[in-house]
């Protein structure tokens, strides 16, 4: 069966910036409250052991994908979470959980990525008690779902959740907590939202409406990737804060919220001068879509049944 993108049912424009809540999702985490969910004993960071960041970025040179580790190494479980892990890659990643004596409790995506499978569903299958995660707007399958203000715990740690529409309606940015004991400069994983000098294209995983012209669909975009998200839910972090992407394909590592904001072409540009970029890049259509994306709304198959289904189909 072939997969084409319009086939995928997408929220619809009215609920471009406010998904709809009526929407019946399992949800481990409560809005601006830290939960600790699937999650081992944890020691107070008041009265117990000091939160200590241990972080990991890896590479996936076929997508050029980064897949971020971090753990609370104080805490004395070790709590672990793998950022957009990539299915090619999964036993690297695992390698140097179990070298580390790390324990992976989650496995979460910034978005429904396009340009490769998702390694989610690997690590529930070779990791027992990984609970995957995604945002509740992605409107794809897995464990727990996260909206804007949601916290997600490991240990002592946190990251917070920041809706981050856009590249697609789905995407979010996690970014590590702030208070005291906290690692400084906080850190935005910021998936396909905002690159390094760049940002996602917007012209696929939009959505499919045969009654709005598309100039119009990438209309309504450009607002909310100029007003909507970079301005209100990332450029309001320090300009200090760390700005680690999905991806990069130029040999750039890590950037921060304050150069973005200076240096960034395609963000520099009034709403206008955005469009006519997005417009205009002529991308090629992506060689793993129609294989990444319906895998990916199924966190990558990530059941036998559901696996033979798909092949069935």
């Amino acid at each position: 069966m072939t997969h084409h993108l319009h086939l995928l049912r997408w929220p619809s424009l009215s609920n471009l910036i406010s998904i709809s809540h009526s929407q019946k999702k399992n949800y481990c985490f409560k809005s601006s409250q830290m939960v600790n969910h699937y999650n081992t004993s944890t020691t107070s960071s008041s009265g117990g052991s000091k939160p200590t960041l241990l972080f990991r970025q890896f590479f996936e040179k076929d997508s050029s994908t980064y897949t971020y580790l971090l753990a609370d190494v104080g805490h004395p479980d070790r709590p672990a979470l793998l950022v957009d892990p990539v299915d090619k890659t999964v036993d690297r990643d695992l390698a140097l959980v179990k070298d580390l004596g790390l324990k992976l409790i989650y496995a979460i995506n910034t978005h429904v990525h396009a340009d490769h499978v998702t390694g989610t569903g690997l690590l529930k299958g070779k990791t027992p008690g990984v609970k995957s995660i995604i945002s509740k707007a992605s409107n794809s399958k897995a464990d727990c779902f996260v909206e804007h203000g949601d916290t997600i715990n490991f240990g002592n740690l946190f990251l917070e959740v920041r809706s981050t529409p856009g590249h697609t309606l789905g995407c979010v940015t996690y970014v590590t907590g702030d208070g005291p004991n906290l690692p400084q400069p906080r850190m935005a994983f910021t998936g396909d939202a905002l690159l390094i000098r760049g940002c996602g294209r917007t012209d696929f995983q939009v959505p499919f409406n045969y009654d709005i012209p598309p100039a119009r669909i990438l209309s309504i975009q450009a607002v909310v990737f100029k007003d909507f998200k970079f301005t209100r839910w990332i450029f309001t972090l320090p300009k200090d804060t760390l700005v680690y992407p999905a991806h990069d394909y130029k040999g750039f590592t890590v950037s921060t919220v304050g150069e973005e904001m200076l240096y960034n072409p395609r963000l520099t540009k009034d709403e206008e001068g955005f469009k006519n970029i997005m417009q205009n890049l002529n991308l090629p259509y992506p060689k793993m879509i129609d294989i990444a994306v319906p895998a990916n709304m199924v966190c990558g198959l990530q059941d036998v049944t559901e696996k033979a289904s798909v092949v069935a189909s």
